[in-house]
């Protein structure tokens, strides 16, 4: 049984689009970076719905050792670090078997 990841994020006001964009690329690169991940999907909110969250990404892995690895994973934890952390105001996220 496979495992699925989603975490939401919601920007700090006044994020520059560009910075949105170079947070999307970089985490982008992960699944040639991190084998373990089978299946990763991510982008921002259609603005279809006021309580939307800002950003999405959907990332699929086959068992709860291979989320820990990304999870961990050097290059992972970089992007967050340098991409992340620097323009999101809230996170939340959701593992759950499919």
């Amino acid at each position: 049984m496979t495992m699925r990841h989603v975490v939401c994020f919601r920007f700090q006001p006044d994020t520059p689009t560009d910075q949105v964009v170079a947070m999307a690329e970089g985490l982008q690169e992960l699944p040639a970076l991190i084998p373990e991940i089978a299946d990763y999907r991510l982008g921002p909110d259609l603005g279809l719905n006021e309580a939307s969250w800002d950003f999405a990404v959907c990332a699929d892995f086959a068992d709860t050792e291979a989320y820990v690895t990304y999870r961990d994973h050097p290059e992972h934890q970089a992007r967050i670090q340098a991409l992340v952390l620097p323009i999101v105001a809230e996170r939340v996220s959701v593992q759950y078997r499919t």
